[in-house]
Parts: C-alpha cells; sequence; structure tokens
C-alpha cells in the first residue's frame, strides 16, 4: 500500500515513461502556520495532469499557471516563496501568516534512473536521501540507515525518503492487520512479533516485517532509539507484559497496550511487580489510542493513529 510519497514519484514515473515532460514541487522552507509539512510533494506534467499536495488551496494552481506559461524551472531547479504578503496568503488561503518555499524541477527521462533508485528503496520500505544540486540539477541517491529531515540552502537539497518511525505491534490478530495497513499508508516502517506459530502462519499482509521470538527478548534488539513506538495487542500478559517490561525502560517514544480502563488498571497494578518504577509505568499509553467509541479493528487502528498523529504535530513524540 503505497504512501504519499510513493504515489508521486511512482505517477512522475510513469509520466516520464511515456515520454511526457514533468515537474517535482517540494516544500522545502515554511514559517508561521503551514498547511503541509516540509518535504510535501507535489507532482505535474506537461499536460496538466496532477498528483500529490502543496496546500490544499490555490498554490497548486499558481504554479500550474506560471509552469504553462513557461515561466517557472526552464533549466535549473527554482525556488518560488508564497505568503510574502497578507493580500497573497488570501488569495492563495494561506493561513495568517504562512509562507512556503516550493522547490521546483524540471523532470525529464534523465532522472528515470533516480526515480526508480528511489522507490525501489520505498517498495523494500528501506530509506535513501536524494542530493539534488540546486544550480545543474544532477541528482544522486545513495542508501541511508535512518530517517533525516530535509536540508536546504542556495547550493544544494537533501531530502530522506522512506519511514521515519518504526512501529512494533505485539501479537498478530485483525487489530494489527488494521493497524500496519494504516501504518504504512503514513509511512511508518512495521514490525510484528507473536510467539504463537499460529498466529504468525496465517499472517500474509506484503510490507510487514515478521520477528519471531519471545516479545521482550524482539523488543530488546529492535527497539534501539526513540523513533520506536511499541504496542501490545495480545490481551494475555503471559505476552503483554514482557514485552512492556522491556519496552517501558527503553527509549521508545510511545508505548500502548490494548485494553479496557479495568484490564489497565490490573496491568499497572501487576507492573511493579516485573520490577519497573513509578515514572516507567507511567509511560504507558493504556487504554491505546484516543477515547472515540471505537469497537471494530479499524476504528480501534484510526483511534490510535490519531493519538500517535496529534502528539507528533505537538513535538510530544
Amino acid at each position: 500500500m503505497d504512501n504519499v510519497d510513493q504515489q508521486v514519484l511512482r505517477q512522475l514515473q510513469s509520466w516520464l515513461r511515456a515520454g511526457h515532460t514533468g515537474w517535482l514541487c517540494t516544500i522545502v522552507a515554511t514559517l508561521g502556520s503551514s498547511p503541509r509539512p516540509v518535504g510535501s510533494l507535489l507532482a505535474c506534467n506537461n499536460e496538466g495532469s496532477v498528483v500529490g499536495s502543496l496546500s490544499g488551496g490555490c498554490v497548486e494552481d499558481d504554479l500550474l499557471e506560471r509552469l504553462a506559461r513557461g515561466g517557472l524551472a526552464q533549466g535549473s531547479p527554482e525556488v518560488v516563496e508564497y505568503g510574502v504578503t497578507a493580500e497573497e496568503n488570501e488569495r492563495l488561503g494561506l493561513p495568517c501568516g504562512g509562507r512556503l518555499k516550493v522547490l521546483v524541477e524540471r523532470a525529464d527521462a534523465r532522472q528515470l534512473p533516480a526515480l526508480d533508485a528511489i522507490i525501489e528503496c520505498l517498495d523494500r520500505r528501506g530509506c535513501c536521501q536524494r542530493e539534488l544540486d540546486l544550480h545543474s540539477g544532477e541528482m544522486r541517491v545513495t542508501p541511508t540507515p535512518s530517517f533525516r529531515p530535509l536540508e536546504y540552502d542556495s547550493k544544494l537539497l537533501r531530502q530522506c525518503f522512506g519511514p521515519r518511525y518504526q512501529l512494533l505491534l505485539v501479537g498478530a490478530g485483525q487489530l494489527a492487520r488494521s493497524l500496519a495497513q494504516l501504518a504504512m499508508m503514513l509511512d511508518y516502517r512495521v514490525l510484528v512479533c507473536d510467539p504463537r506459530p499460529a498466529m504468525i502462519a496465517d499472517w500474509d499482509l506484503p510490507g510487514v516485517e515478521l520477528v519471531r521470538g519471545m516479545p521482550d527478548d524482539v523488543v530488546r534488539e529492535r527497539v534501539v532509539d526513540n523513533f520506536s513506538i511499541v504496542i501490545t495487542l495480545t490481551h494475555d500478559p503471559r505476552i503483554d507484559d514482557m514485552a512492556l517490561m522491556e519496552a517501558l525502560t527503553s527509549p521508545a517514544c510511545y508505548i500502548g497496550a490494548l485494553g479496557s480502563v479495568r484490564t489497565s488498571a490490573k496491568r499497572r497494578e501487576r507492573l511493579p511487580k516485573l520490577g519497573l518504577s513509578q515514572q516507567q509505568i507511567d509511560r504507558l499509553h493504556a487504554p491505546v489510542g484516543l477515547s472515540i467509541g471505537s469497537k471494530t479493528p479499524p476504528e480501534i487502528a484510526v483511534a490510535i493513529f490519531a493519538e500517535l498523529t496529534s502528539l507528533r504535530r505537538q513535538g510530544l513524540m
């Protein structure tokens, strides 16, 4: 299931293979309120077809009009700034005080090898970085071990593609499937661990890494930085508590556990017996997700990712 970057880059790849000229537009800087984050992509071709979004408003229309007139990025990449004046903000539908810098680069068949490399990397859930020379337009793609924020100056753009967060799900049931599908759309790397062979044997969702072993061992080996998220889903204390015992002492940025308010209270009574301090136990999000009355696996998945997205946007993870 493609994330937004894959959708944009794959469509641009298709246009170039069909002989079209295209343009790739990237938000490289924002100031104040911004409808889209830095790194957001839009691609268009010489027939006016568009994929992706930069503002959800009139920025796209203005860019397309200028490209159609031949006034942008005909040679080297070019940076366009929006929201310089209050009048322009109102005309373009930008939030008050919001400013965007958009890098526009022309694309043709010469960029296909670099696009192919990025898409191949994304398809296997890897991370890569493209470096774009802003004077020559030359692009280089190299693998990178983990996601890094976009860097931009007057000479060079460095942009990572690939999962920024790693999501480890303990339990390979239906809820894990719904979470994994939504996570991949949102560009998470997804790992699923379950010590029950029958549950792992029934898993057939591509793009997810199945990790065999006891959950405490898996957490200890795979949760090594603060871009990791651990969520337990089995309802079996013999499995979930083992994972939580390690996760709550790990650098993970978010640890959640499925269960009702009553089940969560009982879990918090058990965890001190595993040697966890109250400060460590207080890191646990349980019941996991926002309280929106969710009942079905897809609804619960939405509630969990609503909480994760809210915390990310607040800078709390």
